[in-house]
């Protein structure tokens, strides 16, 4: 990746990071406020719709209890008994059917006439429960005899000695125009939001769909908590899939539940048009931006570009030519040019001088003492630590004088080459003298080079020299800093620790781990 693509992609990333971020975390808190809003609004609207609910049957019950009271002493009449019937539906408009017993539960009136029950034993569980608890009560819904499923509300008919005379009692059609249509069923909105109730059996009695009436719902989490009689909010999946917020609360006396809901989608569908929007108004200026980076790295990055080509010719001798060309418009490429016109010449100046100058000793193909020169002087002008060992045959005057010179050369090389085998292949072996030898090591610890050293030591023990047989050599080592900080004082340390082999028996290695080592 060249410096144009990667100014551009860290600008695009410092830049598109952040407004995703911020446009992620407006989206995140602004749905979150929908959903509670809309939640909130839910659970309002169910829980003021359950307490008029509960109005509403408080209000039929006394209408009921009303009409017990007149009925106590009309229980003889027939007549007026339907009259009060008739009377007791159109007047209150809250049920669909007026019903009148005795204490048997024999039909004595009823209003409309056409059910066709007079003198007719009721049977329900409704009716039954009426005769066997002699009490108010409101029903679970259930089919009626006239094949209707309703919600029967009944009141006791007794006399003035206290005598239970029969029950007055009025039916809501479920799956009929009825009073729960008129007080919920006007609460509805084109975006998908409505309400339904349930009974404490999950049972469905009312719904915008007449067809879900008598219903039970399963595996619904808020429909589960109402119809145990709780009053909260939260999500929910309606019978087709649809994600909703639902709020909902309980209707104390009858234990029915009421659930108003709105689509998911229909709630988040502002927030989503709002954050198109956004994007498409920001758009331009994103492109005008993109073209101004676009042109910004291009600017930036010729100069440097254009730098990086004349370092990768810079041994070409038209290669300082074509940096000074470089039209360096801000500081840090200014400061490179310079750099590199310095390194061009160093490099062309160092050609020259390898080209005088043979670097490599003729005899064992070593690095001379021009390299060690070279090699050491761009270590300090690097700043870089290093370590140096000191290597010389022991007795080798013995084996020139016993063998001859040639022996000697032979032994020499066959020294070298144990140096490169032990060396690793950035450590620098050299030839500086008869049969003194160095090895530098850059970037090395004490440690490591004294490993380096010990293994040489041991191959040169090992090695057999023809006509000459076994040599051994002693080694000394030092490092920069610890040895010191000059050049000389670590090359110094170095030979002191190769004498001091030489003083404790030869065919050993002398590591300067001296206090005193530190302080130079």
């Amino acid at each position: 990746m060249d410096l144009r693509k990667l100014i551009l992609v860290l600008t695009l990333i410092g830049a598109l990071v952040p407004f995703a971020n911020t446009f992620y975390a407006s989206y995140t808190v602004q749905r979150q406020q929908l959903v509670d809003t809309t939640l909130d609004g839910n659970y309002a609207y169910a829980n003021k719709l359950a307490k008029s609910t509960e109005d509403f049957l408080q209000s039929a019950q006394l209408q009921l209890a009303y009409t017990a009271q007149l009925l106590a002493v009309k229980m003889g009449d027939v007549a007026q008994l339907e009259d009060e019937a008739a009377r007791l539906r159109m007047m209150s408009k809250s049920f669909n059917s007026i019903t009148i017993f005795d204490a048997s539960g024999t039909v004595l009136a009823t209003s409309p006439e056409a059910l066709g029950l007079q003198g007719k034993v009721l049977n329900s569980e409704a009716v039954k429960a009426a005769l066997r608890e002699r009490r108010p009560l409101i029903s679970a819904p259930y089919q009626s005899a006239t094949g209707n499923f309703i919600v029967f509300i009944n009141h006791p008919i007794v006399s003035g000695s206290g005598e239970y005379l029969g029950a007055v009692g009025g039916a809501i059609y479920l799956q009929k125009e009825n009073i729960l249509d008129r007080l919920l069923g006007q609460h509805f909105y084109v975006d998908g939001s409505y309400l339904f109730v349930v009974d404490r059996h999950k049972r469905i009695i009312y719904h915008p769909d007449p067809n879900r009436i008598g219903d039970f719902v399963q595996n619904n989490a808020v429909v589960d908590r109402v119809a145990a009689g709780e009053s909260g909010m939260g999500p929910a999946v309606n019978s087709r899939g649809i994600k909703m917020l639902a709020g909902y609360a309980s209707v104390a006396s009858t234990g029915w539940g009421i659930v108003a809901q709105r689509p998911e989608e229909a709630t988040l569908a502002p927030l989503t048009q709002l954050m198109r929007s956004t994007l498409y108004k920001a758009l331009p200026a994103t492109l005008l931006t993109l073209i101004l980076i676009l042109w910004s790295a291009r600017l930036i990055s010729r100069p440097l570009r254009l730098l990086a080509d004349g370092a990768r010719k810079m041994e070409d001798p038209a290669a300082a030519k074509d940096i000074r060309a470089v039209r360096s418009w801000y500081f840090e490429s200014r400061e490179l040019k310079k750099a590199l016109l310095i390194g061009v010449d160093a490099i062309h100046k160092s050609f020259s001088k390898l080209r005088e100058d043979n670097a490599t000793d003729p005899l064992t193909k070593l690095g001379n003492r021009r390299r060690m020169d070279e090699a050491l002087a761009n270590f300090e002008s690097q700043a870089n630590a290093f370590s140096v060992i000191t290597i010389d045959i022991d007795h080798f005057k013995a084996v020139n004088d016993t063998y001859g010179h040639d022996a000697g050369d032979v032994a020499l090389q066959y020294l070298a080459k144990c140096m490169r085998e032990a060396c690793r292949a950035y450590d620098v072996p050299l030839r500086v003298g008869g049969e003194e030898f160095v090895i530098l090591l850059p970037s090395t610890t004490l440690t490591a080079a004294a490993q380096v050293a010990e293994r040489l030591r041991v191959a040169v023990e090992q090695m057999v020299v023809p006509k000459v047989g076994r040599l051994t050599v002693s080694l000394g080592v030092a490092n920069c800093p610890q040895s010191g900080f000059e050049v000389e004082a670590v090359l110094k340390a170095a030979d002191e620790m190769l004498y001091a082999s030489k003083r404790g028996g030869r065919n050993r290695v002398t590591v300067d781990q001296r206090e005193s080592a530190r302080l130079r």
